[in-house]
């Protein structure tokens, strides 16, 4: 029962990093869409997003549990089947969105550059504020496997990977909910409405 229970969150935990990784696709298209697309097509794609970011990670997960049930049963192994390689397509594709999203800021902000001297400063902001929303930080380490990397390089993915994933909700959150404006004027009423009543 042990042995089951641990196999079970292990299914879990890369269910959940994939569908993490299929997350940050959605949000790199939607975003897309809002800077590129949005004139086009007025259709709302709610649930192919859902779809794709829960769904997809299933799709995956299936097959890698039957093939380490499979190895562990004939091979009583198993131990070097993992599912780091399945985030490649989304890592890729959101890295694509990422360039293309980057290439039409830069355009929009040459294009206003009367009105921004520091067009290059906002650029960087920009890069370095979607680099967490989309999983950049992903593309970097995602070839060197645990398996693969040895001393001080390790050390270093380890290190990186586990703090940009542990702040990254956090990042996100401040960057693009608390230090929104219309956030800030949105909780700015309702203090304002919850000191009133009270």
């Amino acid at each position: 029962q042990a042995a089951l229970g641990c196999r079970a969150a292990q299914v879990l935990m890369q269910y959940c990093i994939l569908a993490n990784h299929y997350w940050f696709l959605v949000e790199a298209i939607y975003l897309y869409k809002l800077l590129i697309g949005a004139v086009f097509s007025e259709k709302n794609y709610y649930r192919l997003y859902l779809y794709l970011g829960w769904g997809t990670p299933v799709v995956f997960v299936v097959p890698w549990m039957a093939a380490k049930y499979l190895k562990e049963n004939v091979e009583g192994g198993g131990a070097g089947l993992c599912v780091p390689l399945h985030c490649v397509p989304s890592s890729q594709i959101n890295l694509l969105i990422f360039m293309r999203i980057l290439k039409v800021i830069l355009a929009k902000l040459r294009a206003n550059q009367k009105g921004y001297a520091d067009y290059k400063l906002r650029l960087a902001k920009a890069t370095l504020t979607l680099i967490p929303l989309f999983g950049i930080h992903e593309v970097v380490f995602i070839f060197a496997t645990d398996e693969q990397t040895t001393g001080i390089l390790r050390y270093v993915k380890v290190f990186f990977t586990l703090f940009l994933n542990s702040f990254q909700g956090f990042l996100v959150a401040v960057l693009y909910c608390f230090a929104n404006k219309e956030v800030k004027s949105e909780m700015k009423k309702k203090w304002q409405l919850w000191k009133l009543d009270h």
